[in-house]
């Protein structure tokens, strides 16, 4: 069992962060970087991504999932 570390969490809270920011300015993002209306969707989906890939580094579960793809890639 792996021990739960404050760092990580402290990634997953930036990540979290940075995703939220992303679906709340996904207009603005959309429209200076990407293609404009067309892809409001899209940045939209990348934030909420972001916010799911935020909340696995937080609560840890993403080593667990990891390891499992590792073992069945490659297994023992």
């Amino acid at each position: 069992m792996q021990s739960y570390s404050i760092g990580t969490f402290f990634t997953g809270l930036f990540i979290l962060a940075f995703g939220a920011l992303i679906v709340v300015f996904y207009q603005q993002i959309s429209e200076n970087i990407a293609h404009g209306v067309s892809s409001y969707d899209k940045v939209r989906l990348f934030g909420i991504i972001a916010i799911g890939i935020g909340l696995l580094i937080i609560s840890n579960l993403h080593t667990v999932l990891l390891s499992a793809l590792v073992n069945l890639v490659f297994p023992h």
